[in-house]
């Protein structure tokens, strides 16, 4: 599910933009590519401090979807820049294993968003 494009996207920054619906309209939050971490084949952990609106909409309809991107990755046909559309399910995460790795790393956080990704898909 992650190839080598997507990784490389990540390895560089830029800003990622989380799109979730509950009963209302669609909710965007953003985060930083370098806040994404990937588990195993499938699997996306991002801290989250806020993210009230996004885990009540997860709470009503668990799917979301994730764009991000960087310029200093070439795309299709030589383009300067590409990214990425990911779509998957999502919960919250507030103890474990999982939740601690994630607060070494990022001390600020009060939740992990896990997002068992069903497609990733690059943009551009």
């Amino acid at each position: 599910m992650f190839n080598e494009k997507l990784k490389e996207v990540l390895e560089n920054e830029g800003v990622a933009s989380i799109v979730s619906w509950g009963e209302g309209e669609p909710h965007i939050v953003n985060t930083w590519n370098s806040y994404i971490v990937l588990r195993g084949e499938n699997r996306i952990l991002i801290p989250a401090w806020a993210f009230k609106r996004t885990e009540k909409n997860v709470n009503v309809n668990d799917q979301l979807k994730i764009a991000f991107g960087s310029k200093s990755v070439e795309g299709y046909n030589n383009y300067q820049g590409t990214g990425f559309v990911v779509c998957g399910k999502a919960r919250f995460i507030s103890d474990g294993e999982e939740y601690d790795m994630m607060k070494s790393k990022f001390s600020f956080l009060t939740r992990v968003l896990e997002i068992t990704v069903d497609s990733a898909k690059q943009m551009l």
